[in-house]
């Protein structure tokens, strides 16, 4: 492995070996340069955070009431033509006890920015639920960029109706019944846009509460859970491909075809069989979601959502363990190899950090490294990942 001395960009050469070639595959490195933002005793307003259009983002979060520390982290990319989101956040909230969260968006080896993501901490029933969300466009960033507006607000709107605009101490929602409706609804609004007949996104949305984690998801990005230290890494979604057994006969019962044109797509055109748009595959390609409601325990570590232009290169196990090792320190943006033979990943090792420290900081370079290895694995899309920190406070 070689690394040039440029000041802007930092590249290596991955040789790799079988039985019928050697390849060099040449990958250039992101250099992030950091900034800190610190605000003490804010009170009032409203805190939000979306992927939007600029390269940098701060967040900085808000709410009111209370009297808070507030540390935001963005990274931004050193190259002219890389488009990078990078940003964390953490807050301490009524029902999770934390939300610490990074996020990482990366357009890679395409042309256009598709992606986009949104985290909103305690957006719903006075603060005790948070909202992580990854839309994945195709066929132009419209419907991603309107999911990413509207989705959490629609599902905050339905979840208030659900508990009563929030006066009870628990939240105790029909989720499966909820989510299908909000990602109805959602799909309904982009519909009576242009963009809505021929364009669509994927969509993977989580609703952490204190004792629950909500996944819903519609296509192919995916949401997967690390617990006991990252050695389990628990899928939270499956992927709608239109190759699924089930998906394939649901298509076929509709008058649909699933082609192999590059891969498995419904009639030959799309290569997932859920979205949101997308109007003129309809019957044939639905927006409704599958929702998986699952019980938090104290073996919770993070959560990892992810566009599938992560999970393309990257495994579920592969992908926790790497997250796992930089949320302890012990691995930092410059420090992976990649051995394509055994599809391992190799970790330089650091001196194990304290447990109490650079907390906001690592989830977001967490994420960042998880981008940083999906393009060394040769990933051509779009990347965009939130990290999402389970772990609760000591009482």
């Amino acid at each position: 492995m070689t690394f040039d001395s440029g000041d802007t960009r930092r590249s290596f050469v991955i040789e790799t070996k079988n039985a019928l070639s050697r390849k060099r595959l040449r990958v250039r490195r992101l250099k992030y340069t950091c900034r800190t933002k610190i605000q003490l005793d804010v009170t009032g307003g409203d805190r939000e955070h979306g992927s939007g259009d600029s390269q940098t983002v701060s967040s900085v979060e808000k709410d009111a009431g209370n009297s808070m520390k507030i540390l935001s982290v963005s990274f931004s990319s050193s190259l002219d033509n890389d488009s990078v989101l990078s940003s964390s956040g953490t807050q301490t909230s009524k029902g999770t006890g934390r939300s610490s969260y990074g996020v990482v968006s990366v357009v890679g080896g395409r042309k256009e920015m598709e992606d986009a993501v949104r985290a909103e901490v305690g957006f719903a029933v006075s603060g005790r639920c948070d909202f992580y969300g990854v839309y994945d466009g195709h066929g132009g960033p419209d419907v991603a960029w309107a999911c990413r507006e509207r989705l959490h607000e629609v599902v905050a709107e339905a979840v208030e109706m659900e508990v009563k605009g929030g006066k009870i101490n628990k939240v105790e929602v029909d989720w499966e019944r909820v989510m299908e409706g909000c990602f109805g609804k959602m799909d309904e609004e982009v519909s009576g846009i242009v963009a809505g007949r021929t364009v669509g996104s994927t969509a993977v949305a989580a609703v952490v509460t204190e004792e629950e984690i909500v996944v819903a998801n519609c296509g192919d990005c995916r949401a997967v859970l690390s617990r006991s230290g990252g050695t389990v890494a628990l899928a939270l979604s499956s992927d709608h491909k239109p190759d699924r057994a089930d998906e394939l006969e649901r298509i076929e019962a509709a008058g649909g075809r699933v082609i192999s044109w590059n891969g498995s797509r419904v009639l030959g055109v799309l290569a997932t069989s859920r979205s949101i748009g997308d109007q003129y595959l309809r019957p044939y390609v639905i927006s409704k979601p599958e929702v998986m409601v699952t019980k938090r325990t104290d073996e919770d570590e993070f959560l990892i959502l992810a566009s599938d232009g992560l999970w393309d290169v990257i495994s579920n196990e592969v992908a926790c363990r790497v997250v796992n090792k930089a949320l302890h320190g012990r691995i930092m943006m410059r420090s992976i190899n990649v051995d394509h033979d055994r599809d391992h990943v190799l970790l330089n090792y650091e001196r194990p950090a304290p447990a109490d420290g650079g907390g906001s900081s690592r989830i977001s370079e967490a994420a960042a490294v998880l981008a940083d290895l999906a393009m060394a694995r040769g990933s051509k899309d779009n990347i965009s990942v939130i990290v999402v920190d389970l772990r609760k406070l000591p009482s």
